[in-house]
């Protein structure tokens, strides 16, 4: 198990944190693994594949560590920009991408800069696809006036709540994950909530994965097929999207499968390092 070390610096003006870990003895794949988190959490998603298979996870500007100003728009275009001048910032040319729920930003990027990705692993991420309509969390954000006041009444108690729908696993998400949101669920990450959900109506969610089929480097698509947020037939379009795409559905795990399905860890790390 590698070691993950914590990372500070500033992009544009804006506060970055990151966390990294190298890559296990021996390795000699020739990209680093770069996995991006969705709503509302952060890099501590990431921490159990950083320790088994090394590589980068920043919090996405507006989550998390990092910066969250009122100045940024948290569009599609900008966490694309972002993800392009983080790794510039951190020197690394070529990556592995393992994207989740809003992750997905990561595909606007490989779709910009193919060159700059091996491989891509999906999981259970927001649709860049044609006929995806939001979940009902999702339209309440949308929603302005509404979207505000569910963010307002947000506490551990209605976290925990509504989290039951979201792992396979009877009961709530686990307590160490609402622990990790709750830390940073700040009126910033709100804002950002909002402003991104409020940027993507269906249009542009299928805009912004229009390219998908041009790219060719190797992808893993693992769905838990038990989301509640979205239907388990995006696993098989984004599979006929790609050109060289494996699916993995599972049956028992829901939108974070990793923690219905510990074993999915080295599965998917596995795969970022087999380049």
């Amino acid at each position: 198990m590698g070691e993950v070390s914590e990372h500070r610096a500033e992009i544009d003006g804006l506060p970055i944190f990151w966390r990294s870990a190298p890559a296990p003895a021996g390795a000699t794949a020739s990209s680093v693994p770069l996995y991006l988190h969705g709503v509302p959490s952060s890099s501590d998603d990431w921490l159990d594949f950083l320790r088994l298979g090394g590589g980068l996870a920043p919090d996405l500007p507006g989550f998390g560590r990092s910066g969250k100003p009122g100045s940024l728009h948290y569009t599609i275009a900008e966490y694309d920009r972002f993800i392009e001048r983080f790794l510039d910032e951190v020197g690394v040319e070529r990556v592995s991408l393992l994207v989740h729920d809003w992750g997905a930003v990561g595909l606007a990027f490989a779709q910009r800069l193919p060159e700059r990705v091996e491989r891509v692993a999906i999981v259970n991420a927001v649709p860049f696809l044609p006929g995806y309509r939001w979940h009902r969390m999702a339209r309440i954000w949308r929603t302005p006036g509404l979207g505000e006041l569910a963010m307002g009444t947000t506490n551990r108690f209605t976290l925990r709540l509504i989290s039951r729908e979201s792992n396979a696993t009877p009961g709530p998400m686990p307590e160490g994950f609402l622990d990790s949101v709750l830390d940073h669920f700040d009126q910033g990450t709100q804002r950002a909530i909002l402003r991104l959900y409020r940027s993507s109506p269906s249009d542009v969610l299928a805009a912004s994965g229009e390219h998908l089929a041009r790219l060719e480097m190797p992808a893993l698509i693992a769905w838990g097929m038990k989301d509640p947020y979205i239907p388990s037939r995006f696993a098989r379009a984004y599979a006929d999207a790609l050109r060289d795409a494996e699916l993995l559905e599972l049956p028992d795990a829901g939108h974070w499968p990793w923690l219905d399905r510990p074993d999915l860890v080295k599965r998917l790390v596995n795969f970022l390092s087999a380049g």
